[in-house]
This record gives C-alpha cells, sequence and structure tokens, in this order.
C-alpha cells in the first residue's frame, strides 16, 4: 500500500474520471503560473466619456466661411503658423513685428468689446502703423474734436443802476456802434461811454412824464426816447440837444426800433407809427394789427421786413406797403412775445420768445411763414440777440430762474448759462465789436459779460468795478 500524496503532491496531481477498468494514478508535469489580465472594456457607442480638458478640432470649424484663417499651403500643412498668425492679427491688428496687416482679418476684432474712437484731447490716439496723422486709415479725413470755448461765469463789469425799472413792456437799455450805452433811469437818460467810462446824463423828461424805450441809429449819433405820454423824442447825443418830437400815440411808447430814416413806434395803444425824420409829419404809416400793447419790434438786416410782437400773443411781420394787415400773422407763441431778432448768417430766419406761459424760443423762415423749430427754456423769454461773429445767439430770462442762456445754432446745444441777476433779466444790448453784452434787471444793476468770441482787431472793455450812473461816486 502506497502512503497518502503529500499537500504539495496532492496539487500536482490531477484525477480524471476514466470509465471503470481503466482508472489509473497519473502524475502530471507542473504548470508555471500566468499573470492573468482582463480584455479591455469596450464603450458602447451610445455614451460618450468626457474628460475636464477640451481639445478643439479646427477641423470641422466654420472660421474658412468668415475668412479668419489663411487655407494651409501644401509646405504648411500640419503647422500651427497659421493659428499664430490668427491670434496675432485678432489680439493686436497686424502681423508682430512687420507693420503690415495681416490678410486676410475681418475689421472687427474678436477680442474687442467696443469700437475705440481717439480721445478729443489727443486727436493722433488710435492711428496705426502706417496710418497719417489726421486720416482714419479709411481714406477719409478726420477732423479733430475742437474743445468747447470757455465762457466766463461773472460778469467783468457791474454798474449801478437806480431807478432801473422791473418792466417787462419796457426797453430801457441800448448800445451804439460808437461805444456808448444809453439807460433809461426813471424821468431822464444817462450816456455811458464804454471806452472813457464817463457818464453823461443826456436829459430828464420831467416829473410828469417818464422814459419807456431808448434806441440809437445804427450810425450812432442819434437816439430816439419814447416816453410815458406817448411822444416819441430824438436827440443828438454829441451836442445833448433834442432836434425832434413826434406825437400820434394816445399812450406809452415802449419799443422803438430804426430803419435808416424811419424810425418805428410801437405803443400800449396797439398801433405802430412809422416816422420820417425827413418830414414834418408826426408820421408817414401806422401798422394796427395787434390786439393788446406792442412790445417786441425789430427791422430786418436789408430793412425790407418788421418783426411785432405783442401782448395778445401774436408775432406779425411787416413790409413797407403793409397798411393794416401784416404779410405773416405768427400765432403759435401761448405768451407774450418781446424777444424779437433777425438773423445776420441767414436771410428771413428770425427768432422770437414767449412769456411765462410760453416759454419757447421758435425760429421761423418768413418766405414761407413755416416754423423751423421751437425749444422750451424753461423760463421767461426777456430778450433775444445774435452774435455777428458766429452763428450764435443770446436769451435772457426772468420767471422764474432770471439767468442768462447761450446757444448753438442750429442745433440749440447750450454752451453755458449764466446767473447773477435777483430780478427778472428784462434789458439786453451787444457792444459794437459783438463780443460783450450787457443785461439790465430790477435790481438796479447792469452786468457786462464776455460771452461771444471776439474779433482780431477789436479790443474788448476790461475795466473792473461798480459805477453808480445815477450818483457821482465809484463803488
Amino acid at each position: 500500500m502506497n502512503p497518502p500524496p503529500t499537500e504539495m503532491e496532492s496539487s500536482k496531481k490531477t484525477r480524471l474520471n476514466l470509465p471503470a477498468g481503466m482508472e489509473t494514478n497519473l502524475r502530471l508535469d507542473p504548470v508555471p503560473a500566468i499573470n492573468f489580465t482582463p480584455p479591455p472594456k469596450i464603450t458602447s457607442p451610445s455614451k460618450t466619456t468626457y474628460s475636464d480638458r477640451f481639445i478643439p478640432c479646427r477641423s470641422s470649424s466654420r472660421l474658412q466661411n468668415f475668412n479668419l484663417v489663411d487655407k494651409p499651403s501644401p509646405k504648411k500643412e500640419g503647422s500651427n503658423e497659421a493659428y499664430l498668425r490668427l491670434l496675432r492679427a485678432e489680439m493686436f491688428g497686424t502681423e508682430s513685428g512687420t507693420g503690415s496687416p495681416c490678410s486676410p482679418v475681418s475689421p472687427n476684432k474678436i477680442f474687442r468689446y467696443k469700437t475705440e474712437h481717439p480721445s478729443p484731447a489727443s486727436p493722433l490716439a488710435g492711428l496705426g502703423p502706417g496710418q497719417d496723422h489726421g486720416s482714419n486709415g479709411l481714406g477719409e479725413v478726420s477732423t479733430p474734436t475742437k474743445a468747447p470755448r470757455k465762457i466766463p461765469k461773472t460778469p467783468h463789469k457791474v454798474l449801478d443802476a437806480p431807478s432801473l425799472q422791473d418792466d417787462f413792456y419796457l426797453n430801457l437799455v441800448d448800445w451804439s456802434s460808437q461805444n456808448l450805452l444809453a439807460v433809461g433811469l426813471g424821468t431822464s437818460v444817462y450816456l455811458w461811454s464804454a471806452s472813457t467810462s464817463k457818464v453823461t446824463k443826456l436829459c430828464d423828461l420831467g416829473s410828469r412824464d417818464g422814459v419807456c424805450a431808448v434806441q440809437w441809429t445804427r450810425e450812432g449819433s442819434y437816439l430816439a426816447i419814447g416816453t410815458g405820454r406817448g411822444e416819441v423824442q430824438i436827440w443828438d447825443s454829441t451836442k445833448c440837444k433834442k432836434i425832434r418830437n413826434f406825437s400820434g400815440h394816445q399812450t406809452r411808447a415802449g419799443v422803438l426800433a430804426w430803419s435808416s430814416c424811419i424810425l418805428s413806434s410801437g405803443s400800449r395803444d396797439k398801433n405802430i407809427l412809422q416816422h420820417d425824420i425827413r418830414v414834418p409829419a408826426d408820421f408817414i404809416s401806422q401798422f394796427a394789427g395787434h390786439r393788446s400793447e406792442v412790445c417786441g419790434l425789430k427791422w430786418s438786416h436789408d430793412d425790407r421786413e418788421l418783426a411785432s410782437g405783442g401782448n395778445d400773443n401774436q408775432l406779425l411781420v411787416w413790409n413797407q406797403r403793409s397798411t393794416q394787415q401784416p404779410i405773416l400773422r405768427l400765432t403759435e407763441h401761448t405768451a407774450a412775445v418781446k424777444a424779437i431778432a433777425w438773423s445776420p448768417h441767414q436771410h428771413g430766419l428770425l427768432a422770437s420768445g414767449g412769456g411765462t406761459a410760453d416759454r419757447c424760443i421758435r425760429f421761423w423762415n418768413t418766405a414761407n411763414g413755416k416754423m423751423l423749430n421751437s425749444v422750451d427754456t424753461g423760463s421767461q423769454v426777456c430778450n433775444l440777440a445774435w452774435c455777428k461773429n458766429v452763428n450764435e445767439l443770446v436769451s435772457t430770462h426772468g420767471y422764474s430762474q432770471n439767468q442768462i442762456m447761450v446757444w448753438k445754432y442750429p442745433s440749440m446745444s447750450k454752451l453755458a448759462t449764466l446767473t447773477g441777476h435777483s430780478y427778472r433779466v428784462l434789458y439786453l444790448a451787444t457792444s459794437p465789436d459783438g463780443q460783450t453784452i450787457v443785461t439790465g434787471a430790477g435790481d438796479e444793476t447792469l452786468r457786462f459779460w464776455n460771452i461771444f468770441p471776439t474779433a482780431k482787431t477789436s479790443t474788448p472793455v476790461r475795466d473792473t468795478g461798480i459805477f453808480s450812473m445815477g450818483r457821482t461816486h465809484i463803488r
């Protein structure tokens, strides 16, 4: 009998189940150990595995459709040079180190959020290599943005004007071509020389009358005065002597306008009278179209048309052939029309301003009677005046802000707003050089402002201080 196999030997034997009679013990050779590696797992086609890194495939992109990349050339096949050129072009605009534009590249940069424009303070900013100064690279000439003109916010001179009335319907200040300022104070008229600061008392109407309007001739030697009793007087300023006296109005003559030798006067009696200083008659014609007091009058620069404004909210335009009917009747204003000004730059362009209930500056083409524009100023419009040097105008205002505004025409952008008067700015006149304006108000002051560009040959008045026109002292 054979002994039982050991544990090691049993591991090296394999018993086979053979048919009966053939069973025997077989000894097999040892089999070496094998490290089994399972086969790779086959991923189902319906599932996609994503990693945390995304590598784009440019072969399926549509950059070629937008001409953003070059078509690869045979000798550059498989290189990254085209892709690097695209990145440089989109980030820097040109090939690095060449100074020539990349080709082809879309003008709208991919990595830019908005179009950049040169800064007004630096007109040359934004020019690329190879571009000339003043060119935008597209064959068009770009104009550098001009810095806005600085307008002083304070007056350079203040005159004390006691007894200057706070009456919307009067016109008590005018500046002559000979640089003399006429001011009506109570019953008297004073002349102030802007050249010498000398004050002269021209006349005194007496206790039973008062000054309602003053207006110089265009030559500046004669001054017309409208009185509270309805008279119109003509004075020679060089001799301080009255040379004519016209009657015809039933009550005060509050507005005057010269046209060569013809003087027009508007009154509370609703009429406009035409006076000719060459004939002895008091007036040669009468315009009766307003239904209330006439408070605005201006002749056009060619002396062909007369614009009148009234307390009936109407703006009328007359000519020398007019009798009882104006050639234009403009009724868009909803308050009294005192502020009237003809443009010195465009024939037939008329500006008008409405009172407290209107507050608008309106522009008219008197050739066809159409309103060109309307601007709500927010305050009562008391006066308008155009600058003869540039296409700008100034307006003065009453309720409720008592301000002075400078406008750019035709955009009507506001260039400056000036304050200082404590009452309505009822009076306005322009210096002969067109640079300075003087404003008057019921606060009994006259203020001088440098608001318009000065002419090259003119010298602005630069005196300072406060001068009393009705008194003999300076303070």
